[in-house]
């Protein structure tokens, strides 16, 4: 071998050694007093004995989807006391690359309990051919807002959800199932006469042929109309929360009766109108896992349904299912909305949630509200968490710890990330992101700094967390 050959493999072995020496360890640490603060490391050369959390950097899981949050009518209605250029600066904290940079976005069809009150897409009784359906009212609410995320996030994928059908296709022909207030109160406004109400175990839908059609019909037309406004909705949930009975509008649907509509009517008038948007069971806020597995062994369910979606405590069916049925995707749909603590507990009980989540196969999870005023009240009176408040008295921006949870989760692990196998399944996350960089999402739960031990494939490291610190590492 010539001495030049020699010479240049030699260079560059030790430009490769070099180059392996100087890699660093990005850290980005959020805690109750101090956000987002980046700190560099530089991987020990040195064994570690025994490692505090270990991650297989070759144990690839479940594709990662993303994350995302949801539109709706009181979230829109907080941004407008702010000028355009303050409005674009809080779009951009949730859907550009500083932000939380989010892969999904959920939209009601029709009233959601964060609308400004009850409607539908058609309130014409008996209008089975839906002459009368309309989307007018989100051309200038729940659309625009849409449009604004999608101004920063072309690829922005969508998904939707009815809380109710129309009034007149339910059995008490109410937009609610309950006459009393939010759980513990008295509270309400729905003028609902407590003799209609409808339990929680049956189904609330009129379970008849031309309401059947209608409703299906709804939702090609929903699809369609949007589509024509610029907004693709690619996935279809066909009822929210479909075993509450709130003062606010639902609808309950036994799990037989559901794939009745989703099989019989949902599915093929799809295929009539060529639409493409994928059907979703969810979203499923039932722990047993016998809802989803009786849905899913109706004839045809699997030719129409794609995933699975699960909310509340759906999440507890979570283990069973996705080892039943492995071949479905998965996703958390909301997360847990909480009282408008908007602190450190918030955080703390979503992150647990997030972890559950994803250590039983989610490829996905939602958060609620994104944005709300400065009561975050419903217009049912009860006041959630979010991620971002804006006081409409002072015109002041305020983001939540939670916005800084979903920073950092979602910035850092986008479509194309796999989920990996870790040594510790309640405080730490590991993926493989698009990028092909691992990402190691740590939770400190201690009162006190603590180092741990790392080690990540080939890499061993060392890192000192601050007391009750959620940490993303990138390596």
């Amino acid at each position: 071998m010539e001495l030049k050959t020699v010479t240049a493999i030699i260079g560059i072995a030790w430009a490769s050694v070099i180059t392996t020496s100087a890699q660093k360890i990005t850290m980005y640490s959020t805690t109750p007093t101090e956000r987002w603060i980046e700190k560099k490391y530089s991987p020990d050369k040195s064994p570690v004995d025994q490692a505090d959390i270990q991650v297989y950097t070759d144990s690839l899981l479940q594709d990662v989807i993303g994350f995302g949050g949801t539109f709706n009518e009181l979230g829109w209605d907080a941004l407008q006391c702010l000028s355009a250029e303050e409005r674009d600066k809080v779009m951009a904290s949730l859907f550009t690359e500083n932000g939380t940079l989010f892969t999904l976005g959920r939209t009601p069809v029709g009233a959601s309990d964060y609308a400004f009150g009850y409607y539908s897409y058609n309130d014409v009784k008996d209008d089975y051919t839906m002459r009368n359906f309309s989307i007018d009212r989100d051309r200038y609410i729940l659309i625009p807002y849409i449009k604004e995320a999608l101004k920063f996030r072309p690829d922005l994928k969508l998904w939707a959800s009815p809380w109710t059908p129309p009034a007149w296709m339910k059995v008490n022909e109410h937009y609610s199932q309950k006459s009393s207030g939010i759980e513990g109160t008295d509270i309400g406004h729905n003028q609902l006469d407590p003799n209609r109400n409808v339990l929680g175990n049956v189904t609330g839908f009129k379970m008849q042929q031309g309401y059947l059609q209608a409703y299906a019909l709804y939702f090609s037309k929903y699809i369609q109309a949007y589509r024509k406004n610029g907004v693709n909705i690619q996935m279809i949930m066909p009822q929210n929360e479909i075993a509450w009975t709130p003062c606010w509008p639902s609808c309950t649907w036994r799990p037989e009766d559901l794939a009745i509509f989703v099989t019989q009517y949902l599915g093929p008038q799809f295929e009539k109108d060529s639409i493409d948007t994928e059907i979703w069971v969810g979203t499923v806020n039932y722990p047993n896992p016998d809802y989803i597995r009786t849905f899913l062994k109706q004839k045809n369910a699997e030719k129409y349904v794609k995933g699975v979606g699960v909310q509340w405590t759906g999440m507890r069916a979570l283990p069973t299912v996705h080892k039943e049925y492995p071949s479905y995707r998965y996703m958390q749909t909301e997360n847990q909305c909480g009282n408008a603590e908007n602190d450190w507990s918030a955080l703390e009980n979503t992150w647990k949630a997030v972890v559950h989540c994803f250590n039983n196969g989610v490829n996905s999870y939602m958060y609620w509200n994104m944005v709300l005023n400065e009561t975050c009240k419903s217009a049912w009176d009860w006041a959630q968490n979010t991620l971002v408040i804006v006081d409409r008295n002072t015109r002041q921006v305020r983001y939540t710890d939670e916005y800084y949870l979903m920073k950092h989760l979602s910035r850092f692990v986008q479509p194309g990330s796999q989920m990996l196998r870790a040594s510790d399944k309640e405080n730490v996350l590991a993926f493989r992101n698009q990028d092909g960089k691992t990402v190691i999402v740590i939770y400190n739960p201690k009162e006190q700094e603590y180092s741990y031990n790392i080690k990540a494939g080939n890499k061993n490291f060392k890192v000192t967390l601050q007391a009750k610190s959620i940490n993303t590492l990138v390596l």
